[in-house]
């Protein structure tokens, strides 16, 4: 009997799978949909129906995987935060300071490039005084700024760079990267068509480097200690 029953329950484990791999398809579009709605309306301006449009699917049947718009706000911003976390995670204290800002500075440029719906989310929801992940910024975001901001700290006092206030130094790197991507429109219209293409990230890279490695290159005299507020 049990060998009788063995080819139904592969052949509904197939079934599943099937469900399954439609279902994540199905999910990561909606999310996708959603993410278009919510960058350029934010939370509240976004309805269920505009991404369900977006989506190119029925309302009743985006309701069927996600069952509140609140639902699908709150994956897509865990998501994000996940992905914004991941280059300042990725800052060496056993590395050169100078290559490891560059680097650093590089890869949050290049998401402005790569993620802008991503960042305008991001930039709407602080701006809305982040109701929906102010409880993520405190576990998560902080502990890993003020983790990075002791490696600075660390940095400025042995005089491999110069002794700025850290969390300040990450504000900066902050805005000016991810500017970008906020204010893209401001940017290609002030830039005109021969310098707002997709050579303006190459522009700000240059750019950036002058601003935070030239400004950071240590030019402490001989004798003298660099000074720099404790953590």
């Amino acid at each position: 009997m049990a060998e009788r029953e063995a080819p139904d329950m592969k052949a509904r484990a197939m079934e599943t799978q099937r469900k399954t791999r439609i279902q994540v398809e199905n999910e990561e579009r909606i999310l996708d949909a959603a993410l278009e709605v919510f960058s350029v309306r934010g939370f509240r301006g976004a309805t269920i129906d505009q991404i369900a449009d977006h989506a190119g699917m029925s309302k009743p049947n985006l309701l069927y995987y996600f069952r509140r718009k609140i639902d699908m706000y709150e994956a897509l911003i865990s998501r994000l935060l996940d992905t914004w976390l991941e280059p300042l995670q990725e800052l060496d204290a056993a590395g050169d300071p100078l290559p490891e800002l560059q680097s650093y500075i590089r890869r949050k440029l290049e998401m402005a490039r790569d993620f802008p719906r991503e960042s305008r989310l991001f930039a709407n929801e602080i701006l809305q005084g982040a109701p929906h992940i102010k409880t993520l910024l405190e576990s998560e975001l902080k502990p890993l700024v003020d983790e990075k901001a002791k490696v600075l700290a660390g940095w400025m006092k042995e005089g491999r760079i110069n002794s700025v206030d850290p969390r300040h130094l990450i504000f900066s790197i902050w805005s000016t990267t991810q500017h970008y991507a906020d204010f893209d429109v401001q940017v290609q219209v002030i830039l005109g068509p021969d310098l707002g293409g997709d050579g303006r990230f190459e522009d700000a890279a240059r750019y950036l480097d002058m601003l935070f490695l030239d400004g950071l290159k240590p030019k402490v005299k001989s004798g003298e200690q660099p000074r720099v507020r404790s953590l």
